[in-house]
């Protein structure tokens, strides 16, 4: 892996939260994923799943994690199932985790290799009554292939008929959402990188670039700092291109009085980052862009404030709602008659301003945490206001992630990152 070690005792500490959830007598297994074919002999690169990272920091393809807080024999309670390795695999693909290293790497003492997980696992589930399975419930999850736990899934119930069965996702909810202070440094680290790759662009930036070459100076900024590169597929969108929300293909010329709107970031460690930013081609904003720019920027602002312990996430985005209609009949964008005629379904608002503001952040970019209680400290979130004025070719949103504090306003791991008009025209005129 690209990032420095990690010390184990974090996933000591996500492990014991999530055993302390867990029913008597139950076993939860967490499995890798799969490395996804393309054709022929090619392979997408491995990305492993989040929750057995979560709990164990294996990071390689065929592994499973076994916890059974109630084994009779101590040894069992946590297990970890690693590949096993030999001379071969070192030379055609590298070294694998022995199994010093897998402890090393987890904390976990009792490794095995995988070819022995069928005959202890059938030795532990003749202890247990339940089994924990992994199921993907994000709110927006969309998933079409068959994973390596869907399959898992699949034979224990064909196999294991008898148990009982619970589900992992919500203890993972409640807990991946309040996060530990070494992921909150993981991911200062993706943010600084994030940064780095910001300020290289504002001095390449100008009129005649293409996005695609936009993307290309971030991602060598990311890579030579330790990232694997994006953390989510990155939008770099010039003129009305900003308009399109979810726009990737990157591959228009930008133009003399464009602004280009960039949500992109540095993943570190698996740990996300999530940052927008929204520049002039050329270095200077005009009158309306920056009057437009400074409405988005002050509601950020005003929602950032409201990101404090006990908060409701629905409550909070129909507080950000008002501030942006305010803001809107500042810019003459809607008047008094569009407010007051409202369909209270769809205000009147989000004809410039579409979005949620904010969504958890973490080891996944849209991150596993509790939606429908309110928050919690140490909670980390994005602010993400925009605008969006197709008629005038303009489109502009800014983000930062903030981390809840148990008293005060959020601290913000984007502080360092430039996001005033003053200071990019600053930068970019140097």
């Amino acid at each position: 892996m690209k990032y420095f070690p990690i010390d184990s005792n974090l996933f000591v500490k996500n492990r014991k939260k999530f055993m302390a959830e867990m029913k008597p007598k139950s076993i939860a297994v967490f499995n890798s994923n799969d490395i996804y074919p393309i054709s022929a002999d090619s392979t997408m690169p491995f990305e492993q799943a989040r929750d057995i990272f979560y709990l164990s920091g294996a990071d390689q393809e065929e592994t499973i994690l076994l916890l059974f807080p109630d084994s009779m024999d101590k040894k069992h309670r946590e297990v970890l199932f690693v590949r096993e390795t030999n001379d071969h695999i070192a030379v055609w693909e590298g070294e694998k985790l022995t199994k010093e290293q897998a402890t090393a790497v987890s904390g976990i003492e009792t490794i095995y290799w995988l070819t022995d997980f069928d005959k202890v696992f059938f030795d532990l589930m003749t202890e247990a009554d339940t089994i924990y399975f992994n199921t993907n419930e994000h709110y927006r999850q969309a998933v079409e292939t068959q994973t390596r736990e869907d399959r898992f899934i699949e034979k224990c119930k064909k196999e294991y008929p008898a148990h009982q069965w619970a589900k992992s996702n919500p203890i993972l909810q409640k807990i991946r959402g309040v996060k530990e202070p070494e992921e909150i440094a993981l991911m200062q680290t993706a943010c600084d990188i994030t940064e780095k790759g910001f300020r290289r662009i504002l001095e390449f930036v100008k009129p005649g670039v293409w996005e695609y070459e936009i993307e290309a100076e971030y991602l060598h900024e990311f890579v030579r700092n330790r990232s694997k590169g994006f953390a989510y597929t990155p939008i770099i969108a010039s003129g009305a291109n900003a308009n399109v929300l979810h726009y990737v293909v990157n591959n228009q010329q930008v133009k003399d009085g464009d602004m280009i709107l960039m949500d992109l970031a540095a993943e570190y460690a698996n740990y996300s980052s999530d940052m927008t930013r929204t520049i002039p081609a050329n270095g200077r904003f005009t009158d309306r862009q920056k009057q437009v720019y400074n409405a988005v920027l002050r509601v950020k602002d005003e929602a950032t404030k409201m990101l404090v312990p006990g908060t409701l996430w629905a409550e909070y985005h129909k507080e950000v709602g008002k501030i942006m209609t305010s803001e809107l009949l500042g810019l003459g964008l809607l008047d008094k008659a569009d407010v007051q005629n409202e369909n209270l379904d769809w205000p009147a608002y989000k004809k410039y301003f579409m979005h949620g503001t904010s969504h958890h952040i973490g080891l996944d970019t849209h991150d596993y945490g509790e939606l429908k209680t309110p928050m919690k400290a140490n909670m980390v979130f994005t602010v993400e206001p925009g605008i969006y004025i197709p008629k005038e070719g303009m489109g502009i949103r800014i983000e930062d992630d903030v981390v809840i504090q148990e008293k005060g306003e959020p601290f913000n791991l984007m502080r360092n990152i430039p996001i005033t008009v003053e200071e990019i025209e600053e930068l970019m005129n140097k």
